[in-house]
């Protein structure tokens, strides 16, 4: 991946509607080589999916809360399990005091209580420990640029 790359990656993640035309004058190039540059981003899975980014409070999911859940067994075969929930968001195996963290985002402290109802459900949960968000100062899409070395 090249500096041209990281420019359209960088301008779609600021607006996913923009044309090949608007890409491309960004990166100076054509609206085709743009379009083709993003195609192969595409194709090596480096851009995922486009989407909008939408407030969760505005669409009725004004509550956010992290879940480290702990297990008696190994759970990074659980994915299918969590994303059946439709108030988990992330999913992670993770190493330190519990096996998974997941984040969740729900209209009420209630819903919370009721989404920890259906992770203990999930066969080898045996407990969990929830920080609920008061406030989120921002949220940080990937930065394209430059991988730091260290």
């Amino acid at each position: 991946m090249d500096d041209t790359d990281r420019k359209l990656i960088a301008a779609l993640q600021r607006d996913a509607t923009a044309s090949y035309a608007t890409l491309g004058e960004v990166v100076g190039m054509s609206a085709g080589s743009a379009h083709d540059r993003v195609r192969k981003l595409r194709d090596r899975g480096v851009i995922r999916r486009t989407t909008v980014e939408v407030d969760p409070a505005a669409v009725g999911r004004g509550v956010c809360a992290y879940v480290l859940i702990e297990s008696s067994r190994w759970m990074g075969d659980k994915a299918d399990e969590l994303a059946a929930l439709p108030e988990v968001q992330e999913a992670h195996v993770i190493a330190g005091p519990a096996s998974l963290l997941v984040k969740i985002r729900v209209p009420t402290t209630e819903d919370i209580q009721a989404c920890l109802r259906k992770l203990y459900d999930i066969p080898g949960v045996s407990g969990t420990q929830t920080v609920v968000v008061l406030e989120t100062f921002f949220e940080r899409s990937v930065d394209p640029g430059t991988p730091s070395t260290g």
